[in-house]
């Protein structure tokens, strides 16, 4: 059964298309992976399907009665609402039930035989949904999710604006599965989750019955739990689908590209063959229906476009003088805001060091990277910094009211570059044209990381501070920045999520678990 067909659906912004006549469908049970390189439109798709913005053709329908659920990489949370709160907001509907059957008990106080009658009816329909939706094991739902999640140990009477992004990611996750949707929609959801969260992730998408759209570049995640993948190809505006999952589909896209570039190459000879024909017998009398009917077959041909290698983008970091042995020491550092995030921390960085800090989420692992670099301060003990250590800090998000251009951006860290360099350096990562004379804040998570990684690149460093730099890149962006970071003869330390990746780079483990305060 379809629960969402998408027809003739075309798209775009300004004159840039993203999508051009392209088709889509959500069978029941179906897990599908939407994947495609950073900036190709798969957020725009997922605010198409849910109504969030029209497109400029094309028809959208979702058959009748289905819920959806829909996790928002840019979703917000309201101040002022404790965690509780933003669960419990999963079942307002069911509240808004209970509230109307207590309406109709005090009507039948003074209700007529034949009111008394409907009214019995109403609350006997409502008490079954109500009962059928488990509405008398809210609590015990809320406090289930929320455990399989480690929102317990954050408190569930915490104001949601005092959480990390991660924390807060996780809160949204929890609210939609406590909501049971017939379809979820995921927008990557293991961005800022960390490893123990995203295991229960993949459990509970592996069991899931119903349908979902994921949008993911965690490969590993998206191999273990989808079964159809929707490939969004830029340079053909086009949404394809492929059975199995992404290791599946590289297989069968490599055969289809190979082809592609096949019947181009066969295309081009024979155009050539026939042009040639045609300039050397269309003055012949002899010979001029038949280079007039060679003709009309090159005007009438079907062009097949040359595949083009969509451009990778390429990091090379720029290195600073050596500095000195020992990088940082921590003495007695106690980080925190207005508590303790950590015990006393007596810990050493040295010279060709690599060090990822794993941990859960909100247990102060970006706090301790902002408290070396000084941009925090620590609550007690202190941070000193070795000789000749020059930083470069990769953060793990732009400010949401970012104002500035990717070329102002690039310009107000490196006034001295001519608007050639600064589009050369931005291009270099990736990053096209039209993103370049963009504002930051309309791109996606992906492009907004690479004009980050930008601004880290151009400038010399000895020791790299990076905070979660996988997140929304793409698999080319994160394969590069790999084979850059092995390639780098300074120093790293970096919060990350992916073992894969940190593995990728021979990072050696700083457990953020084992000096927490936070349980």
């Amino acid at each position: 059964m379809s629960i969402l067909n998408v027809e003739h659906l075309t798209h775009g912004f300004g004159d840039r298309a993203i999508f051009e006549d392209v088709s889509f469908r959500l069978l029941a049970g179906e897990h599908i992976g939407l994947i495609g390189a950073n900036g190709e439109g798969k957020s725009t798709f997922m605010n198409i399907i849910t109504g969030k913005l029209m497109p400029d053709e094309g028809r959208i329908e979702w058959a009748k009665n289905v819920k959806t659920g829909y996790l928002d990489q840019h979703a917000v949370l309201k101040a002022g609402m404790s965690i509780r709160d933003v669960l419990a907001d999963a079942f307002k509907p069911l509240f808004a039930m209970e509230q109307r059957m207590n309406e109709l008990y005090e009507k039948m106080g003074e209700a007529t035989e034949d009111e008394m009658n409907a009214y019995l009816e109403e609350t006997g329909t409502i008490q079954d949904l109500l009962t059928n939706h488990d509405f008398y094991m809210i609590d015990a739902r809320i406090e289930e999710v929320a455990r399989a999640l480690g929102l317990l140990d954050l408190g569930l009477e915490r104001d949601v604006t005092e959480l990390s992004g991660g924390q807060r990611t996780k809160v949204l996750l929890a609210k939609l599965l406590l909501e049971k949707p017939d379809i979820l929609l995921l927008d990557e959801p293991t961005n800022y989750l960390d490893e123990e969260h995203i295991a229960w992730l993949t459990r509970y998408l592996q069991e899931y019955e119903n349908a979902f759209i994921l949008i993911s570049h965690d490969i590993p995640f998206l191999n273990s739990v989808v079964n159809i993948i929707y490939h969004m190809d830029g340079q053909y505006h086009s949404l394809d689908r492929y059975v199995g999952d992404y290791d599946k589909f590289l297989e069968v896209y490599e055969m289809k590209k190979s082809q592609r570039e096949a019947a181009y190459n066969r295309q081009q000879q024979e155009i050539a063959e026939l042009k040639d024909f045609v300039a050397r017998n269309k003055a012949r009398v002899a010979t001029r229906n038949m280079a007039m009917s060679r003709q009309k077959k090159l005007d009438n041909m079907d062009i097949i476009e040359k595949v083009y290698d969509k451009p990778k983008p390429e990091f090379h970091f720029k290195v600073a003088k050596t500095p000195g042995k020992i990088l940082f020491e921590l003495h007695d550092l106690v980080i925190g805001y207005d508590e303790p995030l950590s015990s006393p921390l007596d810990l050493s960085m040295e010279r060709g060091s690599r060090i990822v800090i794993t941990g859960a989420n909100g247990i102060g692992k970006t706090t301790l990277l902002k408290s070396i670099l000084g941009l925090i301060p620590a609550i007690s003990g202190s941070v000193e910094l070795g000789e000749n250590v020059e930083i470069g800090y990769f953060e793990q998000e732009m400010p949401a009211d970012i104002d500035t251009t990717c070329l102002q951006e690039i310009w107000n860290e490196f006034p001295g570059f001519s608007q050639y360099e600064v589009r050369s350096a931005l291009a270099k990562c990736g990053l096209t044209t039209k993103h370049i004379e963009s504002k930051c804040r309309v791109l996606s998570g992906g492009e907004q990381a690479k004009v980050r990684l930008c601004k880290l690149i151009n400038r010399e460093s000895n020791l790299l501070v990076l905070d979660e730099p996988t997140n929304h890149l793409d698999v080319d962006a994160k394969e590069e920045l790999s084979r850059a970071l092995n390639e780098y003869k300074g120093s790293i330390l970096m919060v990350c999520h992916e073992p894969e990746f940190y593995e990728s780079i021979g990072a050696k483990v700083w457990d953020a678990g084992k000096w927490t305060t936070k349980v």
